[in-house]
């Protein structure tokens, strides 16, 4: 009698919330397609467009294609910058958590307590934070003679949302690398004191090579959570002074909801889309090439 069915039942239970998942996803995304591909005059009567929504967007002579162009370059050199600070400084303070005794779970909860706050409330925070009037940074930067307005100024805007960005996240990497940490096994570090290996040997041909697969999983992560950003530089700065924090998904969002300009607002979020799963693919395909070739 073959048990293969039967052992495999459990797939039933999973089959509703699978079929409500791609209702849920497929259903907008159809939507966002067709809009993309037509152009509209009001009161639901459309008309083909072609591609003309992304000839116009992918062009860099025309307005919507500089706006695209200037948000896509801000996004990648926010990520590169948040990535660059949070990746060793995640590492860093993995290395400084107790490996046993009960400051363990005490460090470990603290270092959890950023990433337990909502998106928007830490937009409100930082947001209060740096105000020159009540704000905490901002009135201490103004008392030193440092010149300082998230308003006004983009160096001011920039370097808030980078410390805000840092401080909210670099937990996420410093829990990832202290379990991959975690996981080497003790003859490896037993084989470094045999051997005399002082501290920089031990984390640059042990801890770092295991770390691997554990930092690409949370540089994955991290970018895409940092090329799609909204709601806390939304929060803070609005998308400004003037263009300067205006990001991908904000331009996104003023163009579909401020301006209503839907043919573009569609093929911009499928193009954004297409670069973070592209970007998603690089990662993926790094990974299971650098697993192969370990392997053999």
């Amino acid at each position: 009698m073959d048990t293969r069915a039967f052992a495999n039942r459990a797939w039933l239970f999973v089959v509703p919330v699978m079929i409500v998942v791609l209702f849920s996803s497929l259903t907008p995304m159809m939507t966002v397609v067709n809009y993309s591909f037509q152009d509209t005059m009001g009161q639901n009567n459309f008309f083909w467009n072609g591609v003309g929504w992304f000839q116009n967007l992918l062009d860099p002579t025309t307005a919507v294609g500089q706006r695209f162009q200037g948000s896509l370059l801000r996004n990648l050199l926010f990520s590169a910058v948040v990535l660059a600070i949070e990746v060793p400084l995640g590492i860093a303070v993995s290395l400084c958590i107790p490996k046993s005794g009960w400051r363990v779970g005490a460090a470990l909860v603290l270092i959890a307590l950023p990433l337990l706050i909502p998106y928007n409330v830490v937009g409100v925070i930082w947001q209060l934070f740096s105000r020159t009037d009540i704000g905490l940074l901002g009135v201490g930067l103004t008392a030193a003679g440092v010149p300082f307005n998230v308003t006004q100024d983009a160096a001011s805007a920039w370097f808030v949302i980078i410390v805000m960005d840092v401080w909210h996240w670099t937990s996420m990497l410093a829990l990832l690398c202290y379990a991959g940490l975690k996981a080497i096994p003790d003859a490896y570090y037993q084989a470094a004191r045999i051997d005399g290996a002082n501290r920089w040997s031990v984390f640059r041909n042990i801890e770092l090579p295991k770390l691997r697969k554990v930092l690409v999983i949370g540089m994955l992560l991290r970018f895409m959570g940092s090329f799609m950003i909204y709601t806390e530089p939304f929060t803070v700065t609005g998308g400004g002074p003037g263009e300067a924090t205006s990001f991908l998904s904000i331009d996104l969002v003023k163009m579909a909801l401020g301006q209503v300009d839907l043919g573009n607002a569609a093929a911009y979020s499928l193009v954004y889309n297409l670069i973070t799963l592209t970007v998603c693919w690089v990662f993926f395909t790094y990974t299971t090439h650098a697993d192969q070739k370990d392997a053999a």
